[in-house]
């Protein structure tokens, strides 16, 4: 094997940082090299730096914004579709690896090392790369000031039970979607709460793993409600049915969300950005991951 073609970028302070001692110890032994990040742009430097080395395997031990950061570093060198990327979880949520069939960390540095490969989408946003999901709106505002342990126990939805405090000073979101999806093009305007755009993860019909290898994007738009102590709860009861008053869903392979002017905040992966007009499409199958036994090809 030829030295440098297995890297790991490791994220020391993800989580409650206790992988820090033991992980690199693991990894090396299965034959990678062992890069820890020290600062924020670290793991985005790494990643570029692996795909101008044309490493044939990449392993990303942190939470789903280290994982994101790699992603991106990869695709800035060219090399995100030559590469085969694992994921050890070692956040609070690990969104991407609860939906690939990853239980824990020593289970992902198993994974990492003979797990199963398949080729998924990559989803883009304003042209940046993504691969868990894209949102808009009190979800996305709320996430800067979710804690730790909320995320860990709800994941995304967190975000929605956060909300709930931040609802009293939003507004909510005055746009215009346009899609097109699988049954054609799809236009919707008007106010919403939240704009939810998932790859790996789907935020209706009980949530859960989306297909990553039809080329379309599970996109949910919930409507605007009324503010109060009630408004996570009726979120998440809307997003957990598939026929609820208030809540379209489409899946489509092109989106455009429109501000009319006024700029909009997103969540790319945990990474915030914010845009007047954003474009998001899919990378068919451009991605080879390695995957755990629970992971579902054709998910339901």
């Amino acid at each position: 094997m030829q030295i440098g073609s297995r890297r790991c970028i490791l994220n020391p302070v993800s989580g409650d940082g206790e992988h820090a001692d033991y992980v690199p110890r693991l990894l090396e032994a299965r034959g990678f090299e062992v890069y820890e990040t020290a600062a924020p742009g670290d793991a985005v430097a790494f990643g570029r730096e692996a795909g101008r080395a044309e490493a044939s395997e990449v392993a990303v031990c942190g939470g789903d914004g280290t994982v994101n950061e790699v992603v991106r570093g990869l695709d800035d060198a060219g090399h995100l579709s030559d590469v085969t990327l694992s994921v050890v979880p070692a956040g609070t949520a690990n969104l991407l690896a609860g939906n690939v069939g990853i239980r824990d960390i020593e289970h992902g540095v198993e994974i990492a090392d003979t797990g199963t490969k398949r080729t998924v989408d990559v989803g883009v946003a304003g042209g940046e790369p993504f691969l868990v999901s894209c949102i808009a709106g009190l979800p996305a505002d709320a996430s800067v000031s979710t804690p730790g342990d909320l995320k860990e126990r709800f994941g995304t939805l967190a975000f929605l039970l956060t909300g709930a405090q931040e609802a009293l000073r939003f507004d909510g979101l005055d746009i215009t979607i346009a899609a097109v999806g699988k049954d054609g093009p799809f236009t919707w305007s008007g106010e919403a709460t939240c704009l939810l755009v998932g790859n790996a993860r789907k935020f209706v019909a009980e949530g859960g793993q989306a297909n990553m290898e039809d080329g379309l994007l599970d996109v949910a738009i919930v409507e605007q409600m009324p503010t109060g102590n009630l408004v996570a709860e009726a979120i998440g009861q809307r997003l957990l049915a598939l026929d609820t008053d208030g809540v379209t869903h489409v899946r489509a392979d092109e989106i455009t969300v429109d501000g009319h002017g006024e700029t909009l905040t997103f969540s790319r992966d945990g990474e915030l950005s914010t845009h007047e007009t954003l474009s998001l499409s899919v990378r068919t199958q451009s991605l080879t991951l390695r995957v755990g036994p629970g992971y579902e090809p054709n998910p339901e």
